[in-house]
């Protein structure tokens, strides 16, 4: 047998490296293509993606973007892990929420691929009485509960007790969490509680529960209120502060206070940026308890959660490629649970159907896909790595400026935290309205023909203190006026596409306006003339040689035909062309407007 040398790429060693010097070069010529002028760092930076939180992700990655040491898993400072085992052994926890009793559902998750229960009681579910009943014939020493319950959260914690007590399960046996979370509730509700009722279930959990903790760190109030990754982190960290600080006064120890917390985080479709928070958040919170005297109990236990944010409720279906994304960063991200929260669930109660889509998300990507057999995947990659670090400073400085300005509590009271998410929000609304930020099925390719999803009422969620924000609230609002109108007269609002020349000459054009004009509602219609269109308005479509021969005159003929406002798909500067759409216009903007016009409210 003849050994080969242990030379590298042998196959490529004639070739000579390339360098960075010369990749920069190469994109130089491209963008001197399209007709901009850069150089060197320049010319990477026309490339580059600006994120939130002042982070920009460039075109290209190499060992010259060093980051700190990521450790191993399983060792301070947790980045690629809490535990050196990862989740090979069986996957992430599969979490399953109920915010109402529904026949055979909880059974239904847990006998088909669900592993825990998050169970959501009292106000915005269902009343801590049924308790009992919701797990009527559950194996409590198997199954892990997670209880939700707001203010009702001692009842709460109660009634799950005498369960386990009456069922004879061994407290060694017993695993979840009783869900406190009073600076989480006051982020919902804008009513402050007190932290020492919580205190009292930690120590009860300490001294004779050893796998139930009582306390979630919930951030998802903050991505809600449309905070980005770093202020979602930074606000978290100054939750699990605060209940050191509350469980520590009340006498724990602080790596026992440690133990009692688990972390709640959204994981959205932007399936790095979801992997590099769930890293920087292990990493930050590591931190908190090296410099709070417990390095030991820093690895921090996680709880991912598809966005509620990203979930639109025209053409829901697409929800489902969405949390898959989102379900598969999470997993690569080192989740130790991850609930996938039904297409449907922007819709009221989720049918048995979509309950067995969400299960089948994670089981998929466990069993098929086996994701979970590889710690951190994504760990040594220069991008993720650098990501990470960053979005780690961007939240750190976040939580800093929270303790100096008097903790968590204190900004939330005096509305400084809400002005700050806002401020985050409204920039992100821009990049939505421009269509920067694409929701597929919503502001792009929208079906205009196809019948709502409806579902069953569900129960009102928390309310009174930050505001809960969606991706599609502003196109929403414009297909609301589009609905009634046609509930009203018979028919949608109409725009006719004026198209020009071959179809290799309008047919982009015409299908950008058609897809910009279904976003809010509006039919496009391209077949015969404009008077037979039944539309009140028009929009050019074709090439910029076409539009110099033709457009005046065509937007002539079409006034003339009875067309109270002409648009030109794309730029330019013509005679009787009352405005233009192209690709970074506001369409919210436009769309609002022209239903103003066409008199639909």
């Amino acid at each position: 047998m003849t050994v080969l040398p242990d030379d590298g790429l042998t196959l490529a060693a004639e070739f000579p490296d390339a360098t960075h010097e010369q990749w920069q070069r190469l994109v130089e010529g491209v963008l001197r293509k399209s007709g901009k002028e850069a150089s060197g760092t320049a010319a990477e930076d026309a490339l580059s993606t600006t994120l939130e939180d002042g982070l920009r992700t460039r075109p290209l990655y190499t060992a010259r973007d060093a980051a700190p040491d990521a450790g191993l898993p399983g060792f301070a400072p947790y980045l690629r892990g809490g535990r050196p085992e990862g989740a090979i052994a069986g996957g992430w926890d599969v979490r399953q929420r109920h915010a109402a009793l529904t026949d055979g559902a909880v059974l239904a998750d847990l006998e088909n691929g669900g592993t825990s229960l998050w169970l959501v009681l009292g106000e915005g579910g269902f009343p801590v009485t049924e308790l009992p009943r919701a797990l009527d014939g559950v194996y409590l020493d198997l199954a892990p509960v997670v209880l939700d319950a707001g203010r009702d959260t001692e009842a709460a914690a109660e009634a799950l007790l005498r369960l386990y007590a009456d069922k004879g399960v061994d407290p060694k046996d017993v695993r979840g969490n009783l869900g406190g979370d009073p600076l989480g509730y006051e982020a919902r509700t804008g009513t402050p509680l007190h932290i020492a009722p919580y205190a009292a279930l930690a120590a009860r959990c300490a001294g004779r529960f050893p796998g139930l903790r009582a306390l979630t760190v919930d951030a998802l109030p903050y991505h809600e209120a449309g905070g980005s990754a770093a202020q979602e982190l930074g606000a978290s960290l100054a939750t699990g502060v605060a209940y050191l600080r509350g469980l520590t006064e009340a006498g724990l120890g602080v790596e026992q206070a440690a133990t009692q917390l688990e972390f709640r985080y959204a994981a959205t479709a932007d399936q790095f940026l979801t992997v590099a928070k769930l890293r920087a958040a292990r990493r930050l919170w590591a931190r908190v308890a090296e410099v709070s005297g417990a390095p030991g109990a820093g690895a921090q236990v996680q709880h991912a959660v598809t966005s509620p944010v990203m979930m639109s409720r025209r053409d829901p279906w697409v929800n489902m490629l969405r949390t898959t994304v989102a379900t598969l960063a999470a997993g690569v991200g080192g989740a130790d649970s991850v609930t996938v929260l039904p297409f449907d669930h922007a819709l009221g109660l989720p049918d048995a159907f979509a309950r067995r889509i969400a299960r089948n998300t994670s089981t998929i990507l466990l069993e098929e896909s086996h994701l979970a057999r590889v710690i951190d995947p994504a760990g040594g990659s220069w991008y993720v790595e650098k990501l990470t670090d960053e979005l780690a400073q961007a939240a750190w400085e976040f939580f800093r400026s929270i303790e100096r300005d008097g903790g968590l509590a204190a900004v939330l009271r005096s509305g400084r935290l809400r002005t700050d998410l806002a401020t985050t929000w409204a920039e992100r609304s821009k990049k939505l309205a421009k269509r920067r930020e694409p929701i597929t099925g919503v502001s792009e390719f929208p079906l205009l023909s196809e019948k709502p999803v409806e579902r069953e009422p569900a129960p009102e969620p928390l309310s009174g203190g930050l505001p809960r924000v969606r991706r599609d609230e502003a196109y929403e609002e414009l297909r609301a006026r589009s609905d009634a109108h046609l509930a009203a007269t018979g028919s949608r609002p109409r725009i006719f596409l004026a198209t020009l020349g071959s179809a290799a000459e309008y047919t982009a054009r015409a299908t950008f306006a058609a897809n910009l004009f279904q976003a809010g509602g509006i039919e496009a219609v391209t077949e015969g003339g404009f008077e037979d269109s039944g539309a009140t308005e028009a929009v050019l479509c074709s090439s910029d040689a076409l539009y110099a021969e033709q457009a005046e005159r065509t937007a002539e003929s079409l006034r003339a035909a009875g067309a109270g406002h002409v648009f030109l798909a794309g730029r330019g500067d013509y005679s009787g062309i009352d405005a233009y759409v192209f690709a970074g216009c506001d369409a919210v903007d436009v769309l609002s407007t022209t239903l103003d016009r066409m008199g639909v409210s």
